[in-house]
């Protein structure tokens, strides 16, 4: 949505066709969340499906106060929003990732194990029982999940549908959950919630953004910016 034409605390929005690369974008009122005066545009637009998405797993593991839950693609996009709200509730969070995101994963809270060879040895270092799993990635996390003896119903991939329905795991979709972007939104305006941003490309650079997004090494979301 063009900022001159939006409404001044409703620029956030979802539209089910995904024709989000214009500069004009049509969508139902119903989709549209309220923008905090205090959050940019850059995070409310990056915050909206990555958020709710990351919402939505967080809450299909089912996590209680003290307990643990690994979550792979702990930098990305959506893995950088999943390891924030548990961590919010209580739980304890192990994240996968690159060790150059391992120092911002502890300063959130967050326990960082380098992703590789030997990685389920050092998930169970870390948490020895008792764990749920949040796949931000694919690749065959939905496996080390299942070998790490945790339970199918703990376990949500947001990335690797076919495993989901193998093996009876939540696949739950990230979409249309204006109720829990207007939470993220304001945990976002209180400064409860960091939404890393990437990098902001014009929308004339959208090819470039997609191949930066192909790398799959990116530390929060990548914005597009009509």
């Amino acid at each position: 949505m063009r900022r001159p034409y939006a409404p001044a605390r409703w620029p956030t929005s979802f539209r089910p066709g995904r024709a989000a690369q214009a500069e004009l974008v049509l969508v139902d009122v119903d989709n549209l969340t309220p923008k905090p005066d205090s959050v940019s545009w850059e995070v409310a637009g990056g915050l909206y499906v990555a958020g709710v998405t990351a919402w939505r797993a967080v809450h299909s593991v089912q996590l209680d106060i003290g307990e643990t839950v690994v979550v792979s693609a702990a930098a990305g996009g959506v893995g950088s929003l999943a390891v924030q709200l548990p961590r919010r509730a209580g739980a304890t969070v192990i994240g996968l990732a690159s060790e150059h995101n391992h120092g911002w994963l502890r300063t959130h809270g967050v326990i960082p194990v380098a992703y590789g060879d030997g990685v389920i040895d050092r998930i169970k270092a870390a948490a020895p029982s008792g764990i749920a799993f949040i796949d931000a990635y694919g690749g065959g996390y939905v496996e080390m999940a299942l070998a790490l003896g945790v339970a199918a119903e703990r376990i949500d991939t947001i990335a690797d549908f076919a495993t989901a329905a193998r093996y009876g795991v939540k696949s739950e979709p990230g979409t249309n959950g204006r109720p829990g972007a207007e939470v993220l939104a304001e945990l976002a305006a209180d400064g409860h919630l960091e939404v890393p941003i990437a990098n902001v490309y014009p929308l004339t650079q959208v090819r470039q953004a997609y191949t930066e997004l192909e790398r799959r090494h990116t530390h929060g979301k990548i914005v597009l910016s009509p």
